[in-house]
């Protein structure tokens, strides 16, 4: 037994001795988009260190493995958001959806069922995607649950981040009023303000009322007025983007827009208010009455105009096209960086994330291009989150192989 023991000791003291000493990386010859100040780096070198970028251009270099890029592009991992990646397996399948439940209100918090494993997960990292913040559907609430992050190495801990926004939707409604909605959502808030006022009023005067548990959904809410959980709100009409400002200014929130289909007639209002906006790049024809002034133009418009923007592709299996979504945006007045930034540093901006950007002490979430990464034949050639290389092979490289093997069987079998 006590042989037993000192070989578990070991074997613990080895594996915590191999994490102490990951091997760094040196990337030289590197055409590097910071998505900072810097800019461009050209023939550049970056080298990471436990999980993280440790130094940029170094007068000597020291790392245990040198990778010559040979002038080829690295950038920031891309960020995906609005969408249900690890909660949805197949959309026509109803027992592999997580994504809704018909009760779900503010207190929904989906990650519990994130799957790491989901074949859609691969597919995602051969787009470029290094970290992705997944969003609820919800139920018949406008509270539609708690959106949170993970990282795409597929491994069981990928859940990085929980509660990193409360998620409402707004707008048109098959059934009733906007109007009731948006009053409900003003209502909420009020309510909670002032219970909040009372409560320290209470408190002020009786220590004891002070120490009184508040319920889960007063807790959520209770975040959102103190800036600490931001407001995610899908919304696309003009009108409805104007309440939601009022809203802010009202209460103090921390707003993002999600659609925002209208939001070129209120830039800006929206720019003054400091109110991000996600949008979907290819979104070009009304799909409602509150969608009329989409463009492929939005995201340059609304840029020009000051806001800051994030381009997203809904779907747990779209997250791959999310390079060519952008690509699209610069061929239509987006600036390549600015793109680059839409899928990078303004994600990790609007949902204060360690990832985003290329800089000293910031996470090593990297992708090495084989040319640009919105040419639809560029691919990646090497991709590290937290510093570790990841895998690009998908399900569907691996069906390929299989089928592509010649074989003596039947054409539908293999070896």
């Amino acid at each position: 037994m006590k042989l037993f023991k000192s070989s578990l000791l070991a074997m613990a003291l080895t594996s915590i001795t191999s994490v102490a000493h990951a091997q760094s990386v040196a990337i030289s010859n590197a055409t590097i988009y910071t998505s900072t100040s810097q800019g461009v780096l050209t023939n550049a070198t970056l080298v990471v260190d436990n999980g993280k970028i440790t130094s940029i251009n170094p007068a000597t270099v020291s790392a245990d493995i040198t990778i010559d890029a040979q002038g080829k592009v690295l950038t920031p991992g891309f960020i995906g958001t609005m969408n249900t990646l690890g909660l949805v397996e197949v959309s026509a399948v109803a027992g592999s959806r997580d994504a809704s439940e018909k009760k779900a209100d503010m207190t929904f918090d989906p990650s519990m069922a994130f799957n790491p494993l989901s074949t859609a997960i691969a597919y995602a990292r051969k787009g470029g995607i290094t970290t992705n913040v997944v969003v609820p559907q919800g139920g018949e609430s406008i509270f539609k649950g708690q959106a949170f992050v993970v990282n795409l190495t597929g491994n069981m801990d990928s859940v990085i981040g929980n509660q990193t926004a409360l998620l409402v939707s707004l707008g048109a409604k098959k059934e009733g009023s906007r109007a009731f909605d948006l009053q409900e959502l003003f209502n909420k808030f009020d309510d909670a303000q002032q219970a909040l006022n009372k409560a320290k009023t209470k408190a002020d005067k009786n220590k004891e009322d002070s120490d009184k548990e508040p319920k889960r959904d007063e807790k959520i809410i209770n975040a959102v007025l103190a800036g600490t959980m931001p407001l995610l709100a899908e919304a696309d009409r003009a009108s409805d983007l104007l309440a939601l400002i009022k809203l802010k200014q009202k209460f103090g929130l921390d707003v993002i827009i999600a659609g925002g289909a209208d939001a070129v007639l209120v830039a800006k209002e929206l720019s003054e208010a400091k109110i991000p906006v996600l949008i979907d790049a290819m979104r070009n024809l009304p799909g409602s009455f509150d969608s009329l002034h989409t463009s492929l133009e939005s995201a340059a418009m609304l840029t020009k105009a000051g806001v800051k923007v994030v381009l997203s592709a809904g779907g747990a299996h779209n997250l791959y096209q999310l390079r060519f979504d952008a690509g699209n945006a610069v061929s239509n007045g987006l600036s390549k960086e600015q793109a680059i930034n839409a899928v990078t540093k303004n994600v990790a901006d609007v949902f204060n994330l360690a990832s985003g950007s290329i800089a000293v002490g910031k996470n090593a979430d990297l992708v090495l291009w084989s040319g640009d990464p919105f040419e639809f034949s560029s691919k990646v050639e090497k991709m590290w989150i937290d510093g570790e290389e990841q895998s690009t092979q998908s399900r569907h490289d691996k069906l390929r192989d299989r089928y592509m093997t010649k074989s003596t069987m039947p054409k539908a079998y293999t070896k």
